[in-house]
């Protein structure tokens, strides 16, 4: 048995199993309004599939998502800067992201709809939920920085421009890298239990809302594997990216 085939049967099983397991569930069950076996889940995935309104809720969702991705990591990682450089603003600053890290995104929903247009609140929260993680591994890169590196630059009278492209950057790389992936996770998440918890007009969260509503249990598994394809798809393309950058 050749290489090849052994990872695509190492790739395959996995997945096998576990749909045999749920479809053995199901049998047990017998009652698809509690758990509907992976044919009529995938019946409803195709169905929804072919719809005009599917698509635009996933580019709703994933717009959502990936502006608060954009935005969380922008103010995380000025805000490592900024308390790196500046120990008042470390005392400030430090004490209020580790309590955002610390509040459930639960609460942080509930708060943030009562300030904020429905349509904002996921991502809103899903930058609330990115920054903390960007900032807190930007924070431990810049602690590491070799000093000797900064020492030398300074002698060299490098600009502060240069001093960021030589030194920081190459140094902030792989923290930068660790913090998005574990970062976009948690975006994902938060966004979409934002739009569950307080629908928009288009999202996916309201789609599972509606589901749930109306008991189509199908379609609520159908919505589910949705994210999941999404978040796996989306994190391997933003690892790829972000694997490409490292290597420049």
């Amino acid at each position: 048995m050749n290489e090849r085939l052994k990872k695509c049967l190492k790739a395959a099983i996995p997945p096998v199993f576990w749909l045999g397991v749920w479809q053995l569930a199901a049998w047990c069950v017998r009652q698809e309004l509690l758990l509907p076996g992976p044919t009529a889940v995938g019946r409803s995935l195709l169905a929804l599939a072919g719809t005009t309104d599917f698509w635009l809720s996933v580019a709703a969702t994933l717009g959502r998502v990936v502006l608060g991705l954009l935005w969380g990591a922008a103010a995380g990682t000025a805000l490592a800067f900024l308390t790196h450089f500046s120990s008042w603003a470390n005392a400030i600053v430090s004490p209020a992201v580790r309590v955002v890290r610390a509040t459930p995104v639960v609460s942080f929903i509930l708060l943030v709809y009562l300030w904020t247009p429905r349509a904002a609140i996921p991502w809103v929260i899903a930058g609330l939920m990115v920054l903390p993680v960007v900032w807190g591994s930007l924070t431990v890169g810049l602690a590491g920085l070799d000093g000797k590196l900064l020492e030398l630059g300074r002698a060299y009278r490098f600009s502060q421009g240069k001093l960021l492209r030589l030194i920081y950057l190459p140094a902030l790389r792989s923290h930068f890298s660790a913090g998005m992936l574990t970062a976009f996770g948690l975006a994902w998440k938060s966004g979409v239990a934002a739009e569950v918890i307080c629908p928009p007009s288009q999202a996916i969260g309201s789609r599972i809302q509606q589901a749930k509503l109306g008991l189509e249990t199908p379609e609520l598994f159908a919505w589910t594997l949705t994210i999941v394809a999404l978040s796996l798809t989306l994190e391997g393309l933003l690892r790829r990216c972000l694997e490409g950058v490292n290597r420049v």
